[in-house]
């Protein structure tokens, strides 16, 4: 596994904008004039924040969470997203044709990208605990949002990989001989993480955008990680007291979804310059040609009924002679952007999530009005209280894909889940069973052979 090699943390601030820098930079050499050692920098509080400021640029601009990553790669890897860009290089061809193989480039840096950010997680980790003179609450809130940052990757890690390492160090000596673990240790170490997490952190957000995580934020990753653990009622537990929170309120103008200012946001991340576009407004952007990379899936579209308004309003088409396409447009603005940032949590997936929760224990009544707030603002109308449960199990798989189509992979994990990955073979010809995990990258068996044996199929 690669893992970068400081055996003295330094953490390179800029003088400008103290953030952190890249981890090539963070190896042990002397200390440069703009430069602080983590003693000093974890003594301070305005500079730990701003390290840990580097730490969600860092998740927002090259991690798996990046909003040009999942929800395009994973997109394209199920049935949401077709490719066009046949000339590609980088991986994404293979991807979208399920041809993919542990040398795929995109993959790999999928993998590397994210463990540099836990890496970086850990530099805080570790320097918090080492501050002597941080206040407390100072010192709490900081290792709570390090413990969630660095779980919420482990997470989605662990979703696409299976087995994975678990680096808690910033050692190399250790993580270069890092184990893989079994997926279902690396749930319970993440119950742990999160867990402390959530005891750590406070309801209120220390911004008022929303952009770092709050305890609310926590308990839904604790949730979804028990949902995986098929552990219903703790999750409905964590659900039910987010939904009853003061802090959020569902927001009936679909039109208003993705704007940075909506209550029904948990947490976002704001784009790196101001006026910048969010990613996904960029990504999925093509007009008056054909596409060049990302087009809605027929199968996608006709997911929609033609009264569901989220096709008009999230959904964009381009007509070019007698060829029509549709593409992502649940972010507007392009230029000059103002009210967008990159939602990573909304309100929306507590109640999908609540309602699903509920109809596994075959709580009918009290699922229905979870899964009907989003089909009545939607204009589809409500679910009646005669279904049947697994009708209801259908229904709702299909209400989170209208809803959270293009956003951080939510059709491939919300398959997976469900147990229903296999489904994706009637409509992706090269799809295998196997194709539930990504292979692990072959650089990374090369570098560190105790991360063997590779994923079967591959």
């Amino acid at each position: 596994m690669k893992i970068f090699k400081p055996t003295n943390i330094i953490l390179t601030l800029t003088l400008l904008g103290l953030s952190i820098t890249s981890c090539e930079k963070l190896v042990d050499v002397d200390v440069p004039n703009n430069q602080i050692t983590t003693e000093i920098v974890f003594q301070d509080t305005q500079t730990a924040n701003a390290v840990m400021a580097g730490l969600y640029a860092g998740i927002r601009d090259n991690s798996i969470l990046a909003g040009d990553k999942l929800g395009p790669h994973l997109g394209v890897y199920t049935d949401d997203l077709d490719f066009y860009g046949q000339t590609a290089t980088n991986g994404i061809l293979e991807l979208y044709q399920n041809q993919q193989t542990d040398t795929n480039s995109l993959i790999y840096s999928n993998w590397a990208s994210t463990y540099q950010q836990i890496f970086v997680a850990n530099a805080i980790l570790e320097g918090v605990q080492s501050s002597t003179s941080l206040p407390s609450s100072d010192r709490n809130r900081l290792r709570g949002e390090a413990l969630f940052l660095r779980s919420i990757l482990f997470f989605y890690l662990q979703q696409l990989f299976g087995d994975i390492p678990y680096p808690i160090t910033t050692n190399y000596q250790v993580n270069t001989t890092l184990y893989k673990i079994p997926s279902h240790e690396v749930l319970e170490k993440l119950k742990s993480d999160i867990q402390e997490s959530i005891g750590l952190l406070n309801d209120s957000y220390n911004n008022q955008e929303r952009i770092f995580v709050n305890r609310k934020t926590a308990q839904l990753l604790l949730a979804k990680v028990y949902m995986v653990q098929n552990r219903w009622s703790d999750a409905e537990s964590l659900l039910t007291d987010i939904v009853q929170s003061p802090l959020y309120s569902f927001e009936n103008d679909l039109s208003k979804v993705f704007l940075k200012s909506g209550s029904h946001i948990l947490w976002q991340l704001k784009p790196k310059n101001p006026g910048d576009a969010t990613k996904e407004a960029t990504t999925y952007y093509f007009t008056g040609a054909a596409p060049d990379r990302y087009n809605l899936t027929a199968n996608l579209v006709a997911a929609f009924s033609s009264a569901d308004q989220r096709k008009q309003k999230w959904m964009a088409t381009v007509t070019v002679g007698a060829n029509t396409w549709y593409r992502s447009d649940k972010y507007k603005n392009r230029t000059s952007n103002t009210t967008e940032y990159s939602v990573i949590f909304r309100l929306e997936e507590v109640y999908l999530l609540l309602a699903e929760d509920l109809a596994k224990q075959n709580k009918i009544t009290q699922a229905l009005p979870y899964v009907n707030a989003t089909r009545l603002r939607a204009g589809i109308g409500a679910l009646s209280n005669t279904i049947s449960q697994s009708t209801l199990l259908n229904e709702i798989q299909l209400e989170n894909r209208r809803e959270f189509f293009t956003e951080t992979g939510h059709r491939f994990f919300d398959l997976k889940r469900a147990g229903q990955l296999q489904s994706l073979s009637s409509v992706k010809g090269n799809w295998k069973t196997y194709h539930q995990l990504w292979p692990l990258p072959q650089k990374e068996l090369q570098l560190n052979p105790n991360l063997k044996p590779q994923n079967p199929g591959y």
